[in-house]
């Protein structure tokens, strides 16, 4: 079931929705709490209901080390930390197993020269995502920042809905307590109305913007065999901004679902191209895997405490694991060396003290990250040479042929002169979704800046009837969110 479905707008959530604060009406606070984890897992199995055992015994199972974890350590056989390793090691052993053995087998049989059949493995929804979960869950309680001994309540920070299959990646710190709240259990007719309109803005984002530049990204990474140097940015570019529209539509979608049922998650994008630095980007961008990564990852490993050398090498690994986090692919790899490569240049570059323009420092992170997005897009290494490749080649190329006298050498270069009209009119539609894509993530407020300045008035109510009316129509389609592949 997709937030950009019928039957989850118009059925699933509707119903969940009175039937949880009816129970809870009734002070049947328990019965409101399982109908959350009921319906969630409803939500989850609704794809492959053969998922659900893995994410069940893969709950029950950090549930028992967590509560191991929270205990006085002199009732244990074992120490703390062996219990932790043990429960981080088989979370991680599990996302390994479905995720990464048939690449770890293909690279084995391209290694050796051998034949070993494949498991062809189905990747469970959202298994990195509630992996990483339950890890922070463990990280926690051994440093006793959580304690949690009802499974009912762990279960609903494992499956509520809204962050279940894509995030945010939540702390049980952050989340329990709100389900606690009295006042959380009675109906919040001003969340309500943040929440519909924040609702709104993602499924816009999603359905309307995404799955627009969805087509012209399909079309150059996985249709067209040859690109010229128009076609290649335009490629690049319309994932760049399919990418972005489709999470951080997922986001807004999630937070504004949580808000119906009076629960905050965190913001999970802040303008991310609107970054002058690949460490400003990183502090804008699904910013809890950031907060993950950084918290769970790199500081364990030494973070900036021990000299310069030794924090280059924990950011490169950092990201580096970051990207095989993202998929069982050398093209993730290399996408998280990239970026991991750009943090350490930008941390040696800060040392100098010396500042760019902004817009030319925008230009220059905007331009990387997007180059960096075609091997994070690429199904193969040649789809990302081919699309690279004619970002910098004038191959191809049709000009004016009234520019031929004062452009005379550039045909020796690939250029070409001649009618213009037939190239025009079939990219002027990808021109105009362009400039559109930078308006709004150059002008336009973000989600966290929308939260703060709403209020329930005639002008919100306006812009949600016309984001939610032009998405209505654009529902027909299947069109899955992005990250639900990782």
């Amino acid at each position: 079931m997709l937030f950009n479905s019928y039957a989850f707008i118009f059925v699933f959530l509707p119903i969940t929705f009175f039937i949880y604060f009816y129970l809870n009406q009734k002070r049947l606070t328990e019965a409101s709490k399982g109908l959350l984890v009921f319906s969630s897992l409803f939500f989850y199995s609704w794809w492959n209901i053969m998922y659900l055992p893995i994410i069940l015994s893969s709950m029950l199972f950090n549930f028992i080390i967590g509560n191991v974890l929270n205990h006085d350590e002199k009732h244990h056989r074992f120490s703390k930390k062996s219990i932790l390793t043990f429960g981080v090691v088989s979370n991680i052993a599990l996302l390994v197993y479905f995720k990464y053995t048939d690449f770890m087998i293909d690279n084995c049989n391209r290694l050796l020269d051998t034949n070993i059949p494949t498991l062809d493995l189905a990747l469970p929804l959202a298994i990195s995502f509630f992996t990483f979960q339950q890890i922070s869950y463990l990280v926690d309680s051994y440093r006793q920042e959580t304690r949690e001994y009802d499974l009912l309540n762990y279960a609903l920070f494992v499956t509520f809905f809204p962050q279940l299959i894509a995030g945010p990646i939540v702390h049980h710190k952050e989340m329990m307590p709100q389900f606690s709240k009295t006042r959380n259990k009675v109906k919040n007719y001003k969340n309500i109305a943040m929440g519909l309109f924040i609702f709104s803005m993602g499924l816009f984002k999603k359905v309307v913007i995404a799955d627009t530049f969805s087509v012209w990204a399909t079309q150059g990474f996985d249709v067209a065999t040859t690109l010229n140097l128009f076609e290649a940015w335009a490629t690049s570019l319309s994932y760049t901004f399919q990418l972005y529209f489709d999470f951080s539509g997922y986001t807004d979608m999630a937070i504004g679902i949580a808000l119906l049922f009076n629960i905050k998650l965190p913001i999970n994008f802040n303008s991310p191209y609107k970054a002058t630095d690949i460490q400003d980007f990183w502090r804008r961008w699904h910013i809890t895997l950031s907060r993950f990564l950084k918290e769970y990852i790199y500081i364990p490993l030494g973070g900036n405490r021990k000299g310069e050398f030794r924090t280059y090498t924990n950011l490169l690994a950092t990201f580096i694991l970051g990207g095989i986090w993202h998929g069982a692919g050398w093209t993730f790899v290399f996408w998280g060396f990239l970026h991991g490569i750009a943090l350490v240049m930008h941390r040696a570059w800060s040392k100098f003290g010396v500042k760019l323009w902004r817009w030319l420092a925008w230009l220059i992170t905007f331009n990387f990250i997007n180059i960096a997005w075609v091997f994070f897009r690429a199904k193969e290494w040649g789809d990302a040479i081919k699309v690279l490749a004619n970002m910098f080649s004038l191959d191809d190329i049709v000009l004016p042929t009234f520019l031929a006298s004062r452009l005379h050498f550039l045909p020796t270069h690939g250029v070409s002169f001649g009618p213009l009209a037939s190239h025009l009119s079939a990219g002027m539609d990808v021109i105009i979704w362009l400039v559109i894509g930078f308006i709004i993530i150059l002008l336009f407020p973000n989600t966290s800046n929308k939260l703060q300045i709403f209020k329930p008035n005639i002008v919100h109510m306006f812009i949600f009837s016309i984001a939610f009316t032009i998405s209505f129509y654009k529902l027909s389609g299947y069109s899955e969110f992005l990250y639900f592949r990782f």
